[in-house]
């Protein structure tokens, strides 16, 4: 076998690493019925200016395709987590929603998604975190 760059051999590992650190994640929020996919969708459309994104800007933030995002959504739209809205400037632009119930519930699964993030971080100092986030910020 070829021998594997420092480059190959971290992304290799940081592909294991997501994995893992995404089972704990999902396994805390599974109790709210969502995945930590949706969870992301929430925490985006949440911290966006009244609640509400243009589809193909969340796609981006989320790392989906514009048809990858529509999928993740419908069932979202379904039990009323995220609804559609229209854009009042241009009636082309497809945007999306959190309902009332989609920010009640983002709201009881921060906690568990807090825990499932500091499980998936332990053996890990605060310093050693903000470390770790500055050295991902710099490979964006």
């Amino acid at each position: 076998m070829a021998n594997n760059s420092a480059a190959m051999q971290l992304i290799i590992s940081l592909n294991v690493l997501q994995t893992q650190m995404l089972k704990k994640v999902d396994q805390q929020l599974s109790v709210h019925g969502i995945s930590f996919t949706e969870f992301t969708v929430m925490h985006h459309l949440n911290n966006a200016p009244n609640y509400s994104m243009r589809r193909i800007d969340l796609a981006e933030s989320v790392g989906l395709t514009a048809s990858g995002v529509t999928r993740l959504l419908l069932p979202m739209e379904k039990i009323n987590l995220v609804e559609k809205e229209v854009n009042p400037r241009d009636a082309r632009v497809s945007l999306v929603k959190l309902s009332d119930a989609g920010i009640a519930l983002f709201q009881d699964a921060l906690a568990s998604f807090d825990i499932g993030a500091t499980n998936a971080t332990r053996g890990l100092d605060q310093a050693q975190i903000k470390q770790l986030q500055t050295l991902i910020d710099a490979m964006r």
